[in-house]
């Protein structure tokens, strides 16, 4: 009957120990697509207040995708209106286009680059 050995551990390595896992944080970490991009760059807001607004207007008159998340004031429906309607304008102004692609999520976009209505369903 052959006798089972079992296999040196490695240098720092023990047996049934377990490390915590360590995590990247994707804040800290510079790719440098910034300076890289030769088009467009799909950006990430999110809207508390209709002062933000005047902010997310520079960036897509520089020509960046605008994603907005405006969960925080989806109960609010004056402020949520006067937010889309200023939008709107922004993306007549621009040639643009602007359209809801989620519960709480709007995409705004500069000259060139219209947004589809129509879902693309499961391929299956």
């Amino acid at each position: 009957m052959p006798i089972l050995k079992r296999k040196p551990a490695r240098v720092g390595e023990r047996y049934n120990t377990r490390e915590p896992r360590k995590y990247i944080d994707l804040n800290e970490y510079d790719t440098g697509l910034e300076a890289q991009a030769s088009g467009p760059v799909v950006r990430v807001a999110e809207v508390y207040r209709y002062e933000d607004v005047r902010k997310l207007s520079d960036i897509v008159y520089n020509g960046d995708i605008l994603m907005i998340d405006y969960s925080s004031i989806a109960n609010d429906d004056l402020t949520l209106r006067r937010i889309i309607s200023e939008l709107k304008s922004i993306a007549k102004d621009v040639n643009g286009d602007v359209a809801g692609v989620g519960k709480n999520l709007l995409v705004l976009t500069p000259t060139g680059i219209k947004i589809s209505r129509k879902k693309i369903k499961g391929l299956s």
